[in-house]
């Protein structure tokens, strides 16, 4: 029978690659949107919004493929920010819930990081002691 660290390696690791896939699927995505649309901004509030979503997403859910609470953290900070500035521009949250689909891997990388720093913790501490 398998021990429940054992348990929450596996689910970690799941975890760990299917915010991996999405990542890649997301980006794929959002350059797809980004060729096939253009960019049409007009005004430095959108540009600086575009720099957080979809710019500073990617550049998260890339570096978290190494480093998964810096790279997730960035990439979910970088979309509270593209909110903020939205609601701060445009007067009104963005609508739709793709914009919350394309960014999820960056939660899933937060809880993979989250969920590995807390099952090394009891290994450190029994080292220590």
């Amino acid at each position: 029978m398998e021990s429940s660290t054992g348990k929450q390696t596996t689910v970690t690791r799941l975890i760990r690659w299917i915010a991996r896939l999405w990542s890649v699927a997301s980006i794929l995505i959002i350059l797809l949107l980004c060729v096939g649309e253009g960019v049409h901004y007009t005004g430095p509030m959108q540009w600086l919004g575009f720099l957080f979503y979809p710019v500073g997403i990617s550049i998260g859910m890339i570096l978290a493929w190494r480093r998964e609470c810096l790279g997730g953290g960035i990439a979910v900070a970088c979309l509270v920010i593209f909110y903020v500035i939205h609601l701060a521009t445009a007067g009104v949250l963005p609508r739709g819930w793709g914009w919350l689909v394309l960014a999820a891997p960056g939660f899933l990388f937060l809880l993979c990081g989250f969920r590995r720093d807390k099952a090394s913790k009891p290994l450190q501490q029994t080292a220590a002691g």
